[in-house]
């Protein structure tokens, strides 16, 4: 790992290692689903869910990151990745596990259509039913209404422009961030269209910011809840990518963040428009630290409007059954 993938604190950057993450789910997804196709079928695999992601132990500049996938469940039109991510020192010849991830990839052609996943060799008949209801649950979640996807309505979501702060020190309004990425061709993959690491990663830099706001402190990426990509972002689209705080604990910081996504487009009356919508959504946890490394208090969250309180009690929720799923482990 290169100076250019440290934060501040001289931690590599979490977004880069989701960035990574996902390349590495990418490669492994789309080389088994072109196991015996033909030229003209050929077909890429785009990211359609990551589950929740632990970051486990930071990854310093030096290191050597040593990622592995392996693709653990096949439904008709879908593949499960797991990713192992592991740092090595090469000065004290030491090898430690930082991040797990499980990803989620639909094989796609050329005129988007979706293709069929070759069929998946288990080891063992438990493999394959195990991995049939992690594929239920994960289809039941991203069926089901989620607060991950703003609606039209949420005034937040649909006001891109760079918000008004009122400077009042560990409120919402004065924490939330939002960063504007024009997509380009170095931001997308073969098939044309954005690869997830790079949305992640910009989601993580503005989650950061929101924290290193709120807090005033060296903040690090404690964890990523689930996060579903609702559609494809195109190139030469404009991404609006924003943060804000919701909830906090002690030692923890629940960030929401979204990515709408501005395109030209032909409305229903076929006059050029601008289209807005939504790409994906996620929440990340964050932990503040001192400049010994160890885990600071958090400021609490000055709540003022009925919204920032709903919001709250939501990521109250989020952390009870985080820690709860935790604990059962």
């Amino acid at each position: 790992m290169q100076p250019g993938d440290a934060n501040v604190s001289g931690n590599v950057h979490g977004g880069r290692i989701l960035q990574m993450i996902e390349e590495a789910g990418m490669i492994v997804s789309t080389r088994h689903c072109n196991v015996g196709m033909t030229e003209e079928n050929n077909c890429i695999c785009g990211l359609a869910r990551v589950e929740h992601t632990d970051f486990l132990q930071p990854m310093f500049v030096g290191e050597i990151a040593h990622l592995h996938a392996v693709a653990t469940y096949c439904s008709a039109h879908s593949i499960e990745v797991k990713v192992d991510v592991h740092a090595e020192n090469l000065f004290k010849g030491e090898k430690r596990l930082t991040n797990q991830a499980t990803l989620w990839y639909v094989p796609i052609k050329e005129g988007n259509i979706v293709c069929n996943v070759p069929p998946l060799v288990y080891k063992q008949p438990e493999d394959e039913m195990a991995g049939r209801r992690r594929y239920l649950k994960q289809k039941t979640e991203r069926e089901q209404v989620d607060t991950n996807a703003p609606s039209m309505t949420d005034n937040w979501a649909m006001s891109i422009d760079v918000p008004n702060r009122n400077g009042e020190m560990h409120t919402v309004g004065n924490a939330q961030s939002s960063l504007i990425h024009l997509v380009g061709v170095q931001d997308c993959g073969v098939h044309g269209w954005a690869m997830g690491g790079v949305a992640m990663k910009l989601m993580d830099e503005v989650a950061g910011i929101c924290a290193i706001r709120h807090c005033h402190t060296n903040v690090v990426t404690a964890s990523m809840d689930a996060v579903d990509f609702h559609q494809r972002i195109n190139k030469g689209s404009l991404l609006h990518v924003r943060g804000r705080p919701i909830f906090n604990s002690y030692k923890s910081l629940l960030i929401q963040v979204i990515v709408m996504v501005e395109q030209s487009g032909k409305n229903e009356h076929g006059e050029l428009d601008v289209i807005l919508y939504c790409a994906c959504s996620a929440y990340f946890t964050f932990v503040s630290l001192s400049s010994e490394r160890k885990t600071l208090p958090i400021p609490p969250l000055k709540l003022h409007t009925d919204d920032e309180k709903a919001r709250f009690e939501e990521g109250q929720q989020r952390y009870k059954k985080q820690k709860s799923l935790r604990s059962a482990m």
